[in-house]
């Protein structure tokens, strides 16, 4: 598309972390307030189907950047820094002309976590090279040492440190690292100008009101004005304010940390709602007999959350209603901080120019099928997220087609007009959004792998999943252990009828797609130069 005069398109790319599809108005949550995303939705297209590359942070925001499936850029699982040279949406719009501008928490490279000591020692145990210091492919040739510690946690707490001006692709960042009420980064520097220290304030050992069950679950010391949401959206209106007037177009990748746990809103957000009035959500107490043996194994400790913080783990009533009420905070807090950029967007006179795109990293499986967070499952609720892409002109519509994170890079190089590069996996979505087709694939495929497992589920793991409209398979591989789901009849994913001799069919039919699309994404690698 191009705007007045022949102009290319802003982009307004907003993300929010941990994000499943249903916990805001527009994807049919009748509790949790988001009335500014809700009349985003209102004049937008709406994809109802949307799901990520994989359910992990790391993999899919690299996915979202370079329209690839992990497997191919390599950022497998969390802990693996994105390519320096792999070939980026705001890479390829900034050699096109555009101003590229980051905003938030990024994630393209690690933010200094240490595995737990359970799961180090597995590692050991199954791959000795993973965590040798010297490990040849944990370097990159012709770059010098530090070159992938930009996002250091525990440096950006001692100074502020700018990043290099073609971080990724983006001409400038302004810097989140991690989650929840004290992250790291560019914004512990804005805090302590306002005369607010994260460090001394935030955490719930600084809370006044906690939530006893869960140590996830607290109201911040931090005020709302001096929040890690309140300086993304504060940043971000500051570059719209640059941009009015200006021809240069510019791509604003705005990346909320929130709401990914600790679910710790500030005063005024934390008590928006009431934990006793949630419902349950979908299994939460549903029979686990046919589930993995991960699965039931973490049903048998149920109410004992896992060693590792990220993890997941089966919570009981009492605290899954604690932690959804807090999150529903942390939600309400984003949407309204997202309404103050939208209505800048206006004020500036750029709303008329610009593509809007509102999505999530990865869900959370909150409470479905009686587990939190993700990890080590492909339910619903952590493969599928919001997404919706607002383009001027276009008349508002919902899409049930399957569609993929990948899939965003493509098309919003085809918007702008930029030129696509080889590599490239995801299909454009502009088929779809100027209605000249309601399907787009017929097999979606999700990848996950971790180096180390847990209870009954031994590490290395490397789990595929493909999904159609038929169903969900997926497959631990290097066990004998499957998922298989009949969505004609159990949309909710209750019932694995893996081995059942009854859907020997189904079983078939997506195995073959799984194999279809592991190939279809497999990295093309060097092109050739010749025939011979």
């Amino acid at each position: 598309m191009t705007g007045e005069a022949g102009r290319r398109p802003n982009v307004l790319f907003f993300i929010a972390d941990q994000l499943r599809a249903d916990h805001v108005g527009f994807g049919g949550n009748e509790t949790v307030k988001t009335p500014n995303l809700d009349a985003l939705a209102a004049k937008s297209m709406v994809f109802e189907a949307a799901t990520v590359a994989n359910p992990t942070c790391m993999p899919n925001r690299a996915s979202l950047m370079t329209g690839r499936w992990p497997s191919a850029h390599g950022t497998r699982c969390n802990g693996i820094t994105l390519d320096p040279l792999a070939r980026t949406v705001p890479g390829s719009l900034g050699a096109c002309g555009y101003r590229t501008i980051g905003v938030g928490k990024l994630h393209h490279q690690n933010m200094g976590w240490e595995f737990e000591p359970h799961q180090a020692d597995e590692i050991k145990a199954t791959d000795p090279m993973l965590l040798d210091p010297g490990a040849a492919d944990a370097r990159r040739p012709g770059f010098a040492p530090g070159w992938d510690q930009w996002e250091n946690r525990e440096a950006h707490d001692k100074r502020f440190i700018g990043l290099p001006a073609d971080y990724y692709g983006y001409h400038h960042v302004d810097l989140v690292i991690g989650h929840g009420d004290r992250p790291g980064g560019h914004y512990v520097h804005w805090a302590r100008e306002r005369g607010v220290d994260p460090e001394a304030l935030g955490g719930q050992g600084h809370s006044a009101s906690h939530y006893a069950g869960w140590d996830q679950v607290y109201e911040t010391a931090i005020p709302a004005e001096a929040h890690p949401t309140s300086y993304v959206s504060e940043k971000a209106i500051e570059h719209l304010k640059d941009a009015a007037g200006q021809d240069q177009p510019f791509f604003m990748f705005v990346s909320f940390p929130d709401p990914h746990h600790p679910f710790s809103p500030p005063h005024g957000y934390s008590d928006l709602y009431d934990p006793e009035s949630l419902p349950l959500p979908l299994g939460f107490n549903q029979d686990h007999s046919g589930s993995p043996e991960h699965i039931r194994a973490m049903m048998e400790r149920r109410g004992e959350p896992n060693a590792d913080p990220t993890m997941t783990w089966a919570a009981t009533e009492d605290q899954y209603r604690h932690a959804a009420a807090a999150q529903y905070g942390l939600i309400t807090m984003m949407d309204e901080h997202i309404g103050r950029i939208l209505d800048e967007l206006e004020r500036q006179g750029l709303a008329d120019d610009t593509v809007v795109v509102f999505t999530s990293d990865h869900g959370d499986l909150f409470g479905d099928h009686g587990l939190m967070l993700k990890h080590f499952v492909h339910y619903r609720a952590v493969t599928n997220v919001p997404l919706l892409v607002h383009v001027p002109g276009n008349a508002p519509s919902r899409s049930s087609a399957l569609v993929s994170s990948a899939d965003l890079a493509p098309t919003l190089l085809e918007l702008t007009g930029s030129a696509a590069y080889r590599g490239i996996q995801g299909r454009s979505l502009v088929p779809l959004l100027d209605g000249t087709t309601g399907h787009h694939r017929e097999a979606l495929l999700v990848e996950e792998e971790q180096p180390f497992g847990l209870e009954g589920l031994p590490g290395p793991v490397r789990m595929r999943t493909i999904i159609t409209a038929e169903g969900r398979l997926t497959r631990y591989f290097g066990s004998e252990m499957a998922e298989l789901y009949d969505h004609r009849s159990d949309p909710g994913e209750l019932v694995n009828r893996a081995g059942d001799p009854a859907f020997a069919a189904l079983e078939d039919r997506l195995l073959r797609a799984m194999l279809e699309e592991m190939a279809a994404v497999a990295d093309q690698g060097t092109a050739p130069t010749a025939a011979a």
